[in-house]
């Protein structure tokens, strides 16, 4: 090697290849996710509905307590038209948005909250985003409900996303009031 060379292809340190893999191998990557929460599940618990309906389903669930769900993004989503026309990224406060839903879910099946009632969003701090997420990303979301007052139906809670195991977006809280 000459000492001015930078990267070198030392055949003792490349990795091997990885063996192609079938569509059932990859699709047995997520056998052990289980839905908890369809989206016709979801369609019974919140009122929102295409294009705006952000959750396609739910895979963790502890009541009253906290959920992860998954939206998978597509390039046939209404918003990347115009965000951006070249290059879409899914914007931030839909991702927030998605965020939101999946802590309504948890909420409108607790105490206090009657089926059928809506949650109002009253605010979110703290809200970082990480990465962006593009078409054909599968956005898994975790929410965790800290707070909850039955009498006055006004939840906190906090949330964060991931894309392929890298977070896309957090946020510290965010409060929702239910509509009486």
């Amino acid at each position: 090697r000459s000492p001015t060379q930078i990267f070198a292809e030392d055949d003792a340190e490349a990795e091997p290849e990885a063996a192609p893999r079938s569509a059932a191998e990859i699709s047995a990557l997520t056998a052990s996710v289980k839905t908890i929460f369809s989206l016709e599940d979801i369609n019974g618990i919140l009122p929102h509905r295409y294009p705006f309906l952000l959750v396609d389903k739910v895979v963790e669930y502890e009541q009253g307590k906290r959920a992860v769900g998954v939206k998978q993004t597509t390039l046939n989503e209404p918003f990347f038209c115009g965000h951006f026309p070249n290059r879409p990224i899914m914007p931030g406060v839909l991702q927030v948005e998605a965020l939101a839903q999946l802590a309504g879910i948890v909420c409108l099946q607790m105490e206090g909250a009657e089926p059928g009632a809506v949650f109002f969003f009253a605010g979110v701090d703290g809200v970082k985003w990480k990465k962006p997420v593009v078409p054909g990303d599968t956005l898994v979301m975790e929410v965790e409900i800290k707070r909850w007052n039955k009498r006055f139906g006004i939840a906190t809670a906090t949330g964060r996303a991931y894309v392929d195991g890298e977070m896309a977006v957090e946020l510290d809280e965010m409060k929702f009031a239910l509509a009486k």
